[in-house]
């Protein structure tokens, strides 16, 4: 079988297609031939080291995919030959073939093209984990997406809407805020022409939002959390910015709110069960139409590393997607 190998760290340039031995499947295991690989920013980090998650040299990226089954373990009960499913693999994505373990997978339903099941699970459980066990997120108050243009960014834009909140999305461009409020948002905010702080104290009459999803970080770090209600969440997803904010711990104690961490991976192994539910309850709220996975464009498996500039140079309006079976 092909796949796409990191035999050395460095920037996409680096990987190489190759053809490698086809995975043993034994235990909890499930072996899927992968139609269709969900590229995300921990990709881009993990080719060069810069990742918690340090696999060993050569290995093939790809923390996301959809497939059908070709084989499962003695002890898997849930999937059989056949089955489609989508789900998580931390790295290993990019290659015709991978095992993965039962308990990271979900079916899909038929109707659900292969790109648009690659592209699901991990901004929507990122986004859901935050917004629903972090942020306890309630009716009627208000959100501040940064990067509202992104995978992550758009996911958090749907699902504050159809869980009750007002949504505001900060991004750095015209064209990627009209993504955003196609998309649903109900402001939006151009952060390289408004200062941010001012720009939501406008917005809100000076209440400040409730919860802001950062997957950002940098500058605008800072000055969200200074656009802060009392009693408000700031959720930290990650650092697309490159740079890791130090905050001012007095703006926590002035403001009353917290600073909160989201490490959805880490969900998922410890609370699994959780995690499950909040899956199940994403795959309705796809049936009834309130998310959509928003596709920004769908590369050739030899293309790889056109995919990960995408992500690299911020072009990316929703999710990129590379095709593999």
């Amino acid at each position: 079988m092909k796949a796409i190998l990191c035999k050395e760290y460095g920037p996409a340039d680096k990987l190489v297609i190759e053809d490698i031995e086809s995975p043993v499947v034994k235990g909890y295991g499930v072996k899927i031939r992968v139609k269709a690989a969900g590229l995300n920013f921990p990709d881009t980090l993990i080719i060069e080291n810069k990742y918690q998650l340090k696999p060993a040299l050569p290995f093939s990226p790809g923390g996301e995919m959809a497939g059908e089954v070709l084989e499962v373990g003695e002890k898997v009960t849930r999937f059989k030959p056949g089955d489609r499913v989508a789900g998580l693999t931390g790295y290993g994505a990019f290659a015709e073939e991978i095992v993965a373990p039962e308990q990271n997978l979900l079916p899909i339903p038929d109707a659900m093209p292969d790109e648009k099941a690659a592209a699901f699970s991990m901004v929507y459980g990122t986004s859901y984990y935050a917004l629903k066990q972090r942020a306890n997120i309630q009716p009627g108050e208000t959100l501040l997406v940064l990067g509202a243009s992104g995978g992550v960014g758009l996911a958090t834009v749907e699902l504050g809407k159809a869980m009750g909140a007002h949504v505001i999305a900060a991004a750095s461009s015209a064209e990627k805020l009209a993504v955003a409020k196609a998309a649903g948002a109900d402001d939006l905010i151009n952060y390289t022409e408004d200062p941010l702080k001012e720009a939501v104290k406008k917005l809100t009459k000076s209440k400040g939002v409730d919860v802001i999803y950062d997957p950002v970080g940098g500058e605008f770090t800072e000055q969200a959390l200074r656009a802060m209600a009392w009693n408000g969440r700031h959720l930290i997803i990650g650092f697309a910015a490159g740079d890791i904010p130090k905050i001012p711990a007095n703006l926590t104690l002035l403001k009353g709110c917290s600073v909160v961490g989201v490490f959805w991976g880490s969900f998922t192994q410890r609370e699994p069960q959780a995690s499950a539910q909040n899956m199940m309850e994403l795959m309705k709220l796809y049936a009834e139409g309130k998310i959509d996975p928003k596709i920004s464009e769908v590369f050739e498996f030899e293309d790889y590393a056109k995919a990960l500039g995408a992500l690299t140079e911020r072009r990316a309006t929703g999710k990129v997607v590379l095709k593999v079976g």
